[in-house]
């Protein structure tokens, strides 16, 4: 089930008559990438970017069965929510932005994260996705335990982490 972090109604200078907002949440669900697709994309739009992080079968010469997240879930929420308000400070013009992340047990070829992002031009989208992903690394309070074919598993450090070098 989503947590309902609230949809927070952001204006924007070239507003269309639908409403914008962006929309950010946690959700122990899998994650359906085509509602962060319909979420975004509208008529006035001419590019939607999408990042879809997914579990991967492997790290160094270990095989991973699934990660494991878990998130101070206020913080990481509250983060989230800035996050889309920083990319929207910057100069790059914005219509939506949709960003989820699941939380619990994720198996591999699954997705972990969906930001997606839409504006009138591409540079603009693929810029503010790019944007997103890297600062939601550094800044946002969820923890990723990889659970191992052998049996063991291991906490992983985002190396982005800002706490991590303070």
């Amino acid at each position: 089930m989503e947590k309902d972090v609230g949809i927070a109604n952001v204006p924007v200078a070239d507003q269309s008559a639908a409403e914008l907002c962006d929309y950010v949440a946690l959700t122990n669900e899998p994650i359906d990438v085509l509602q962060a697709y319909n979420f975004v994309v509208d008529p006035v739009t001419g590019a939607s970017s999408i990042f879809v992080g997914t579990t991967r079968d492997s790290f160094g010469n270990r095989t991973v069965l699934k990660l494991s997240y878990e998130a101070y879930e206020p913080m990481a929420l509250k983060e989230m929510k800035q996050l889309c308000a920083n990319v929207r400070s910057t100069s790059f013009k914005l219509h939506k932005i949709y960003m989820l992340h699941r939380l619990g047990e994720v198996p591999t070829k699954e997705a972990s994260i969906v930001i997606a992002v839409s504006s009138v031009h591409r540079a603009d989208s693929l810029g503010a996705v790019q944007l997103l992903i890297d600062s939601f690394k550094e800044r946002v309070p969820i923890w990723k335990k990889e659970i191992y074919e052998d049996g063991g598993s291991e906490w992983k450090e985002n190396k982005e982490c800002y706490w991590k070098n303070n």
